[in-house]
């Protein structure tokens, strides 16, 4: 975030005022422009005005502000002006901390009741997983991400806040570390010679970690690998040659936080940066926990979801998303 107006340099803040007048009646169109205007982070100035530090983004928003009062029967008009003859710049700068601050404060707080809800998250921590404490602190960062988008003169409650955020996250993410490694020497490692020419059976409907796990599994460990689908319920009526994965009870399946791709991975000691991406999308899109937030993964999602709504049946299912995953793992080589 860029600040309007950086502490120490002379510059000359110009503004943009909004006037709007919109029937009492409903109440929700009222509130609608309301509230759009809070969100950019307009605020109310002297009573009967709101205003913006000017710049494009915010002279847009007006224009289509004024557009949208006229559609409610009201009557609206903004303004830029290079400043406020009765007040200083300094001093609408203020304002505009003023309510940054408040907000900082309020999340400052809740930030202080979810650390003793988790009892520090560190050695002594509380009962939440750390999934759970992942989620929530992501939550916490997005919410302070939003608030960082229209705190246009970067107040001091948003450096104090941010430095607890990443110390905290820091903690937090250490402890993931721990556990996970703790999941790691819970995998039994295996040699890709004893598992050739193989039937490997899953559920029915394959998605994601399924069609990368099958992708993985043709692709470095069984390239003879044939693959079945039953229902959850037909595990134990399989001949013992079968090897089951991502299911209840399967050879491969999840281990603590870790997705079948990731334990898959894990099992035969593959090693390959490539891989390496694949295996945090995967999770990311299997899992979804925020642990990983690779930007590729929602677009890979929409064409594993346009396969799925698009094939005949699960074994076309899985070689077009085996066929996928292969593209991927290429571009990523």
């Amino acid at each position: 975030m860029v600040c309007f107006m950086e502490k120490g340099k002379a510059q000359k803040q110009e503004w943009l005022l909004f006037f709007y007048s919109a029937p009492s009646k409903p109440v929700s169109n009222r509130m609608r422009i309301w509230r759009m205007l809070v969100k950019a982070g307009a605020i109310q100035f002297k009573g009967s005005a709101y205003i913006l530090p000017s710049s494009d983004d915010h002279y847009e928003l007006f224009q289509w502000l004024v557009s949208s009062v006229a559609a409610t029967q009201g009557e609206a008009a903004f303004v830029r002006v290079a400043g406020i003859e009765t007040m200083k710049d300094a001093e609408i700068v203020g304002l505009f901390d003023q309510q940054r601050e408040k907000e900082y404060l309020d999340l400052g707080n809740r930030l202080d009741a979810f650390q003793n809800r988790v009892g520090g998250v560190g050695k002594e921590a509380g009962t939440m997983d750390n999934k759970k404490i992942e989620e929530e602190l992501n939550r916490f960062v997005k919410e302070f991400q939003d608030m960082g988008k229209i705190d246009f003169f970067c107040s001091k409650g948003r450096k104090e806040l941010d430095k607890r955020l990443k110390a905290l996250g820091n903690e937090i993410a250490s402890r993931s570390r721990a556990e996970s490694a703790q999941h790691a020497a819970e995998i039994v490692r295996r040699r890709a010679a004893d598992y050739q020419g193989k039937r490997w059976v899953t559920r029915k409907r394959p998605f994601i970690d399924r069609m990368a796990s099958a992708w993985l599994i043709q692709r470095f460990i069984d390239r003879k690998a044939a693959f079945g689908f039953i229902d959850e319920s037909d595990v134990e009526g399989l001949d013992r040659d079968a090897i089951v994965f991502d299911m209840v009870g399967g050879e491969f399946t999840h281990v603590g936080e870790l997705c079948t791709f990731e334990v898959l991975f894990k099992s035969f000691g593959l090693k390959d940066k490539a891989l390496g991406v694949m295996s945090e999308i995967v999770h990311q899109l299997d899992l979804q926990d925020d642990k990983y937030r690779n930007p590729a993964a929602e677009g890979l999602r929409e064409i594993l979801d346009g396969i799925r709504k698009t094939v005949k049946d699960d074994h076309e299912a899985l070689e077009k998303g085996m066929s996928i995953f292969e593209m991927f793992y290429a571009a990523n080589r």
